[in-house]
């Protein structure tokens, strides 16, 4: 039976929160279900924000590579992407909103941080 989807929402502008979905997301993807990582609002901001990662750890940066090489889909809330002064392509994400996220999210695990 293949893997379960994995649909996980970073509602806020934590830099903790992001490094744990980005490495959930990675952890889902290894196991081959279809990850998707969606930035609603405020959250946005943290893909121009420059983080720390304890020593031994990928920073924020690495695991958006990795989760990239990986297959993970990030999606950032339209809004907050004009709100923090961004543009999707730019950021290597897609722009996308709760609307078609809840419509597309089929039979995926749904996780909110």
């Amino acid at each position: 039976m293949p893997m379960r989807g994995l649909t996980i929402v970073v509602a806020q502008p934590d830099p903790d929160r992001w490094r744990a979905a980005l490495t959930m997301a990675c952890a889902a993807a290894a196991l081959g279900g279809r990850t998707r990582v969606y930035l609603h609002e405020g959250a946005v901001a943290l893909l121009a924000t420059a983080a720390t990662a304890p020593p031994g750890l990928p920073d924020p940066t690495e695991l958006r590579a990795i989760a990239g090489e990986s297959g993970v889909e990030l999606i950032a809330c339209q809004t907050g992407l004009a709100l923090a002064g961004l543009a999707a392509d730019t950021e290597r994400v897609a722009a996308g909103g709760l609307i078609d996220l809840l419509a597309t999210l089929a039979d995926d695990r749904l996780v909110t941080l």
